[in-house]
């Protein structure tokens, strides 16, 4: 009886959430609304200079029939919106695009509230990615991918969510911290049948960046399991990764029968090409701190950099100056303690991202050093 009870008393408490929700998302204005909202602006304002003073502002509120728009129209607002304008004018595109983009976010942090089974405010990976496989039939862009690749194509748009928004690693984001990151709003951009190719094509959400992917995964997975073993992994990238590199990322990443997964892939992919980025120092930090003390030393580096000089060596290429390399990357991150670099130091530097690459793979190393030969060379391309 308890657990009927208890039951019941969830699905009368998921059904009353829902019916909140609905009732919330039916007070915000709809497209009708704005549309009138825009015409009431631009007959209340002069054709020659489309700017209302805050009389003109507590004038139009007057004329308006609606209570959710009429909320618009508050003195802070207002004072927001001058930034600094000594005449005390508003633009009425600036005030109207405000109201829009304050319906779009209560609009969509409603939608993903949905999507919120708990109510706390955070979404789990399973509530995003429904919440994007319902928004999938409306993102024109991606209409082409085959539906075997669906579930691919949820990973990918999920993992670069979670990879941003949750470096912790706490399996869940925050759904206003999801709404700030602008991430939802390079994935609706794939709704918009005209967007620009070469927007497209640097779109992490669009399906070519998907095919890539799986392409990779797929090239990498010589044995067809699904999984990748070390050795496959190793071949990533020409074989550019070091061999300590690739056995680092197989003890700090999720394996499973020591074989890592098309998700884990995802990540991986998502450090790579962001190392610029926090969130992805970190992991690269994670990997680099082979002692686990929360900084590097030139002992670390050095251990790193033996194994890269065996793929150097394979390569055909010099043997590594260790101690001029490891100077110059002190210098370039001057961190605080003169002999130990930690993930503070690394980020504020701003060099981070050649430090790790210089360190992990022998495309990085390689284009550190020789970087005085490729500027040059772009800038005799420049010249011609």
């Amino acid at each position: 009886k308890q657990e009927t009870y208890n039951e019941s008393r969830a699905e009368l408490r998921d059904a009353a959430r829902a019916s909140f929700l609905h009732k919330k998302k039916k007070e915000l204005l709809d497209n009708d609304q704005l549309q009138q909202l825009w015409v009431l602006l631009e007959k209340s304002v002069p054709v020659d200079n489309q700017t209302m003073d805050y009389s003109d502002f507590k004038r139009i509120a007057s004329l308006l029939d609606s209570h959710e728009a009429r909320k618009y129209f508050d003195p802070c607002v207002f004072a927001k919106l001058l930034n600094g304008n000594k005449e005390g004018r508003v633009s009425i595109s600036d005030f109207f695009n405000y109201v829009m983009r304050k319906v779009w976010y209560q609009e969509k942090r409603i939608e993903l509230s949905f999507y919120n089974v708990d109510g706390s405010g955070y979404l789990r990976e399973n509530g995003l990615q429904n919440y994007i496989l319902e928004l999938m039939p409306t993102l024109t862009k991606i209409q082409d991918l085959d539906t075997s690749l669906h579930p691919f194509y949820l990973c990918v748009a999920a993992r670069k969510f979670f990879f941003f928004l949750d470096p912790h690693h706490s399996e869940k984001i925050k759904i206003l911290d999801i709404l700030e990151s602008g991430f939802l709003d390079e994935l609706l951009e794939l709704r918009n049948a005209n967007l620009v190719k070469t927007r497209e094509e640097t779109n992490w959400f669009s399906s070519s960046n998907v095919l890539r992917l799986y392409s990779q995964y797929i090239n990498l997975d010589e044995d067809q399991n699904g999984m990748l073993s070390k050795a496959e992994f190793s071949k990533f990238g020409n074989s550019c990764l070091s061999p300590l590199f690739v056995d680092r990322i197989f003890e700090e990443f999720i394996t499973y029968d020591g074989e890592i997964d098309f998700k884990s892939f995802v990540d991986f992919i998502l450090m790579m090409e962001n190392k610029k980025e926090p969130q992805s120092l970190n992991i690269f930090f994670r990997l680099l701190d082979i002692n686990q003390k929360g900084y590097i030393d030139s002992f670390v580096f050095k251990v790193f950099f033996k194994s890269l000089e065996e793929k150097l060596r394979e390569q055909g290429h010099d043997l590594l100056n260790f101690t001029d390399i490891c100077s110059e990357i002190f210098d370039m991150v001057k961190p605080v303690h003169q002999y130990r670099i930690t993930l503070k130091d690394l980020i504020a530097s701003g060099e981070g991202d050649i430090v790790v690459s210089i360190v992990s793979d022998c495309n990085g190393f390689w284009a550190y050093e020789n970087r005085e030969c490729v500027l040059l060379d772009t800038q005799e391309e420049a010249e011609v």
